[in-house]
């Protein structure tokens, strides 16, 4: 089961996506210029391999709901996320303010 709903942090709304998967669920937050995910999110990844797509993502893990993603702090952000302010130990909403 998928669920997507608007989230609104100090005015301003992100989109919030919960995906039911066996034993799992992903969970994102997302604006028009970038995202916040659960541990699925493969960091390295974007960074390395991906470079050449300038994607700003982060990453938190141990998260089981859209709230808890909000609250946690960030384990790890891409170079371009970096860019903008994000950094690892900040919370996802304050990021995901930074992302609008």
């Amino acid at each position: 089961m998928m669920r997507m709903e608007p989230v609104s942090l100090d005015g301003y709304t992100a989109l919030a996506i919960e995906v039911k998967l066996p034993k799992t669920t992903l969970l994102v937050v997302t604006t028009d210029k970038g995202y916040i995910m659960c541990g699925a999110l493969d960091v390295g990844l974007l960074n390395e391999r991906l470079k050449d797509r300038h994607i700003i993502a982060a990453r938190a893990t141990g998260v089981r709901t859209i709230e808890e993603l909000l609250e946690a702090p960030l384990e790890s952000v891409t170079y371009q996320a970096e860019e903008l302010g994000i950094v690892p130990g900040m919370k996802g909403r304050d990021a995901v303010l930074l992302m609008k």
